[in-house]
């Protein structure tokens, strides 16, 4: 199975990375003289992704700008939330309206996506296959570069939980495979991807697998400042 849509969320103001992203959207903030946008749409091309949604808010003529001009081997296409962000779970509805009924990676360009990575994704779509429900990716908090982290989940035998509420042992590294018919019942056009997760976790439908590879994820002015001299 080849999956060949996917959604990149890029419509959040950057609060963090103040003063940089008073002009500059995040997506549009380079690593080592490359945008962490054109990072993830060129990992997700070289994973055979044929069709990219960017949903956009703040700053958004920038980042069309940047990717009319980049000219990438993949169709993309942006969604404007013009009057007001969506929150996480309903740009991801919205984008993925692009798709009709097709399977899809959503990703936060917020993480360095590797080539390291490339084998942790054909792995996740092997168990997306496998139980034919939703996906992502996580990873050990003691991997992550930024220790400020909580931890989101726990995990075992793949199976995603929120057991042990004061030990939630995993990061949510920001890609998952997700399915449409999720979000069909969804009535509301403002809400967090943290309701379909809660609902598939009571239900024992939202699965996983751990990688090692070292979480390097753009949080805070601080953190992206390190980042950028390694």
């Amino acid at each position: 199975m080849k999956i060949k849509k996917a959604i990149i969320l890029g419509a959040g103001f950057g609060k963090r990375m103040y003063p940089i992203t008073k002009k500059i959207p995040k997506p549009l903030v380079k690593i080592r003289n490359k945008t962490i946008l054109e990072n993830t749409i060129n990992f997700l091309i070289s994973l055979g992704v044929k069709h990219i949604v960017i949903n956009t808010h703040y700053l958004h003529n920038k980042i069309s700008n940047f990717v009319k001009n980049k000219k990438f081997s993949c169709k993309i296409d942006l969604v404007f939330e013009k009057k007001k962000i969506l929150n996480t779970g309903g740009g991801i509805l919205n984008a993925s309206k692009k798709f009709k009924k097709q399977v899809f990676f959503v990703l936060n360009p917020d993480t360095l996506w590797r080539k390291e990575y490339k084998k942790e994704f054909k792995n996740l779509i092997k168990i997306y296959q496998k139980n034919n429900k939703p996906a992502m990716l996580l990873i050990p908090k003691s991997k992550s570069f930024d220790k400020s982290f909580k931890g989101d989940f726990n995990l075992e035998n793949n199976l995603i939980s929120k057991k042990e509420k004061n030990d939630l042992k995993y990061i949510y590294t920001g890609m998952q495979i997700i399915q449409p018919e999720l979000f069909y019942k969804i009535k509301t056009t403002v809400f967090s991807i943290n309701e379909i997760w809660n609902d598939l976790i009571k239900k024992n439908e939202l699965y996983g697998i751990e990688t090692n590879i070292k979480f390097l994820h753009i949080s805070t002015l601080d953190i992206y400042k390190k980042l950028n001299i390694k």
